[in-house]
């Protein structure tokens, strides 16, 4: 049983990326509209009879997300039965099937009603919270075999202010990024790293949502870049630590090499999903180096108790 359980906690994890990929693909493509004002039907049909790329690559992305939905639903329920005794299961099962749903909600009144830019852009932010859970419950189903010894780690107090630190700024980032989408402010720049080569500073709405994205992202590499050298210099023997934070400044590194190449190459489709992808998994280690944040926290209140109760007894 518990490996098909690790089966199916990777094969929902995979499923949810592809959930953040395609809510990508539907923005960048301009396909919120493929449906019309439709939901959960597609232009009020169950099988639509104008078939366009815009339907569907929309009615694709709902297919996969209900998809995503139902297994998140049954990875909940499997893993609070069967790794319940775990402190951090019950609480990622709630919020991963919790935020998937409430993704599901914003997307079917943006459809409906319709939504300003500014709300939809936290749309991909729901949605990478529910993925950045199911993506922690399937570590904690890794670890039930101890291949990495990651429950009584002890993480000193500045590692965990960078730790809480870059995973709270790190959301800032996204949702600008995605408002530069849901803004159509993507090319709004034609240069980089300046937004034009003739005068340093952007002129008008788009252009400075454009900039604000890119000093806010340029922002969050400098401090992972700091994070990672104290890993580095302090943090060899906790090797999740270590690892982590060269596994976060590569994956930034690449977010930033794929948000250059969007502009240089007009917004080429597959690099701008890359540029999806990899803050999707880089969200996913901060997840992980926060959870891991938040079990030092607990195993050093554990460990003053336990000090405070023996010296008690000794007395």
């Amino acid at each position: 049983m518990q490996r098909s359980l690790k089966w199916f906690a990777l094969a929902t994890t995979i499923a949810m990326l592809f959930v953040l990929i395609g809510g990508a693909l539907v923005t960048k493509t301009g396909s919120g509209m493929g449906c019309g004002r439709s939901w959960p039907l597609c232009q009020g049909e169950i099988i639509p009879s104008n078939i366009t790329p815009e339907l569907v690559i929309e009615l694709s992305h709902r297919l996969v997300s209900g998809l995503a939905g139902f297994l998140v639903l049954a990875l909940s329920i499997w893993s609070w039965r069967a790794i319940g005794h775990i402190r951090e299961t019950k609480f990622l099962a709630s919020v991963s099937f919790i935020f998937l749903v409430l993704q599901g909600l914003i997307g079917a009144a943006a459809v409906v009603w319709g939504q300003s830019d500014f709300v939809l852009a936290l749309h991909f932010g729901i949605s990478l919270i529910s993925f950045a859970s199911v993506f922690l419950l399937t570590l904690l189903i890794f670890e039930i075999d101890k291949k990495f010894d990651a429950q009584s780690l002890v993480i000193d107090s500045k590692m965990k202010m960078h730790i809480y630190g870059i995973i709270s700024y790190c959301y800032i980032v996204v949702y600008t990024g995605a408002l530069v989408r849901h803004k159509h402010a993507s090319l709004a720049c034609p240069s980089w790293p300046l937004c034009s080569n003739t005068r340093p500073f952007p002129m008008q709405l788009h252009e400075w949502i454009q900039m604000g994205h890119r000093l806010a992202a340029g922002l969050i590499i400098v401090w992972i870049f700091i994070a990672t050298i104290r890993a580095i210099k302090y943090h060899k023997h906790q090797r999740v630590i270590y690892w982590g934070w060269i596994a976060a400044l590569v994956l930034v590194l690449l977010q930033m090499a794929t948000g250059a190449l969007a502009v240089f190459t007009q917004l080429n489709l597959y690099i701008a999903l890359a540029h999806a992808f990899f803050i999707s998994c880089l969200f996913g280690v901060l997840s992980y180096l926060l959870l891991l944040a938040v079990r030092s926290k607990q195993n050093e209140q554990l460990s003053r108790q336990l000090e405070h109760h023996t010296h008690a007894l000794v007395k």
